[in-house]
Formats: structure tokens, sequence, C-alpha cells
């Protein structure tokens, strides 16, 4: 048996990083050799982006890691065509971090390559219709005194949107609840205390996490609450997709995110709405934070600019069907 020669470089920085697999020779990788790549790869990855601690849903503070997948950071590794062999050293239950590569304005984004194939068989979508159709969410972790604001606008405009909340925010803000339901908004759920749901293991806590919402959103509106859900800060594992999908839920992961969860250093205008509209594709489910004072001054005129370029934007209700 002739032996495996693997040639490579992990080259990293506070901004990227890139992975370069030169050459492959003699018999496939071994499960050991696999193994130790992965783990580099792992080492490398918490490097450039050290975990946060869980976030309390009651606290005003703010979901920092769910757009630590800014647009390209993970091209050059995305761009890797056996990486997702790379990382099949990964357990079922290993927690990942949701990301996406954008490839420019109109160009459809790609998912990460390590879960990429096991998204459709647990009911998870990151993109929609890919004809000129857009899906607008906001994540809601607190009220920053926007959200009523963003309702006239879309009102105003007759845009469907979706709004992820946790159950504190539905005890605090139960006007805001039904006003969302009203005005034919989804209200999905983003749990009861924002925590990564792949690091539950218990089936009855991971249920909790759902159930609490859902019982507060139908006690409120006498509704049964649409069954979409947000992973809290974008984290996942494969069991905990299919344990989601188990509870009835599709999981809504996204395609476009940009920094503009900081209340304490929002981004300018002028670059919110090149940000948003170059990131604007085809199927896109957009991420927002209504906690962006920003986004909220800039929301009519990104949507009549997209409407303008041919854009409908649509309701997960409409999500296609897999």
């Amino acid at each position: 048996m002739s032996s495996t020669n693997i040639h490579f470089i992990f080259s990293l920085n506070k901004f990227t990083l890139n992975l370069y697999i030169f050459k492959i020779e003699g018999e496939k990788m071994n499960k050991s050799i696999k193994s130790l790549i992965a783990l580099s790869l792992a080492i490398n990855i918490i490097t450039l982006v050290p975990p946060k601690p869980a976030i309390a849903a009651s606290d005003n503070a703010t979901d920092s890691d769910e757009c630590l997948q800014e647009d390209g950071v993970f091209g050059d590794i995305s761009d890797i065509d056996n990486i997702r062999d790379i990382f099949s050293s990964f357990s079922d239950e290993d927690e990942l971090n949701w990301y996406y590569v954008g490839k420019g304005k109109d160009q459809v984004a790609e998912g990460p390559k390590e879960s990429v194939s096991f998204l459709k068989e647990n009911s998870a979508y990151y993109l929609g219709d890919t004809s000129k159709v857009l899906y607008l969410t906001f994540d809601e972790g607190y009220e920053n005194g926007n959200t009523g604001k963003i309702l006239d606008i879309l009102k105003e405009c007759q845009v469907p949107a979706a709004f992820f909340v946790v159950k504190p925010y539905i005890d605090t803000q139960p006007e805001l609840i039904k006003r969302m339901v009203d005005e034919g908004h989804v209200v999905g759920n983003h749990t009861v205390h924002h925590p990564s749901i792949a690091q539950i293991r218990d089936k009855e806590k991971f249920e909790a996490e759902f159930t609490g919402v859902e019982n507060a959103f139908k006690e409120l509106t006498g509704q049964d609450m649409p069954k979409f859900f947000r992973p809290p800060m974008g984290k996942y594992s494969k069991k905990s997709l299919g344990m989601t999908k188990d509870l009835g839920y599709k999981t809504i992961f996204w395609s476009f995110a940009y920094k503009d969860w900081l209340v304490n250093n929002q981004p300018s205008e002028s670059y919110a709405v090149e940000k948003i509209r170059k990131g604007a594709h085809p199927g896109s489910i957009m991420l927002l934070h209504a906690v962006s004072s920003t986004n909220t001054k800039v929301l009519s005129s990104v949507i009549k600019t997209l409407q303008q370029e041919g854009y409908e934007f649509k309701s997960l209700n409409d999500l296609p069907v897999e």
C-alpha cells in the first residue's frame, strides 16, 4: 500500500482563515489523518472567532455572534472541494456556527459545505425561491424602540416580514406581538433563554425552549405559533436540526446579514443602504436586527430600491415545499 502525502498550509490573520491543500497522493486519507486536519482547522476557527457565553434574553445585550459570518469571511475555506470530507470526522452532535459565502450582488450565496448536504432533509433553509424573491426577517432579543416604526414602514410598503422572538419579548411587548400578527407577519420562535440549542442534549430541556415560547404566544394571541425557528447565535448541529424538525419546525438560517447589532456603534445610513442593496440576491433570506436605529431609518428606501430593481418580498409562509 502506498503512503499518503498531504501538503497543506494554514494561513491565519484576524480577518480570514485560508487553508491551501496543494497535493494529496496515495491512498484515501485514513481516519486519524482526517481527524488531525479537522482538529487543526477547528482550532484555527476558534482562534479566529472566540466563543462567547450565551446571552440572556432579558438582558439589554446584543446577539453579537449572530452575524460573525460577514460576507466571504470563510470564502477561501468554502472554495476547497474536499472540505466536506475534512469535516466528516465531526459527529452529528458537534456544534457548528452558521455562515454563508456571499458571491456579490444578484448572485446566489452558498451555504456551509460542512452542513449543506443535510439541510434539506432537516427542513433547514437559508434560501427560498431563487427567482427575484426576498424574505425579510428580524431578530428580536429585546425592544430598543424601533419595532413600531419598522411595522409602520412594512405596512406602508405592503411588505411581509418575520420576527423571531424570545419568550421575554412576548412577555414585555404584548402589543407589538399582537400588531405583528394582526398585520400579517410571521412571529417565529427564537427560544426561551437564547441558548446554543446544539448544546442542549436533554430532550425535555430542548423541547422546553420551544414550548415555553409557543405557550406564551398562544396565551397572548389565541393562535398557535407558526412553526419557524431561528437558532440563537446561528449555532446548530445535525442532531439539533433533526430534533427541531421532529417538533414540526422549519429552521430558518440566512444568506444575508451585516454588522448592524451594535446599538452604540451603528453603521452610517449610506453604508447600510449599499451593504443591504449589494447583498441582495435571488432567494435571499435577509437577517436584520430590529435593535438597529440605522436599519429603521433606511428600511423604507432599501425596500423601494430593491423593488425598483425587480425584487419581490414574500413571507416565509411562501417558502418552496421541499
